[in-house]
């Protein structure tokens, strides 16, 4: 396959670009995906499955968080501590309470 790389406009030659991109990103993948699939076969064939031989599991197991704040205005409201600060906890610092307060 030769292009005339020359004779391309500058929008031509970044639509290629994206598309060599893309096939290199789809090529990269479909190899991954090939070899998991042969060391599956390999494991099951051995008795075992790989999540077992590699330890890793298939999705993150996080225990649910229990509540470590709660408004003041409203007690059924309430935040773990994780992620981001609910709108109501970051007023209650700026109205210069502080995070012992509010918990529970």
């Amino acid at each position: 396959m030769n292009i005339d790389l020359n004779s391309l406009s500058l929008k031509d030659l970044k639509d290629l670009q994206s598309q060599v991109a893309r096939a290199i990103a789809g090529f990269e993948e479909r190899r991954k995906r090939e070899a998991l699939a042969e060391l599956e076969e390999k494991a099951k064939a051995m008795g075992f499955s790989l999540a077992e031989l590699t330890g890793i599991t298939a999705g993150r197991k996080r225990s649910p968080s229990t509540a470590k704040y709660a408004n003041p205005a409203n007690k059924a409201d309430t935040w773990s501590g994780r992620g981001r600060k609910p709108r109501w906890f970051t007023e209650a610092l700026a109205q210069g309470r502080k995070p012992e307060e509010m918990a529970v």
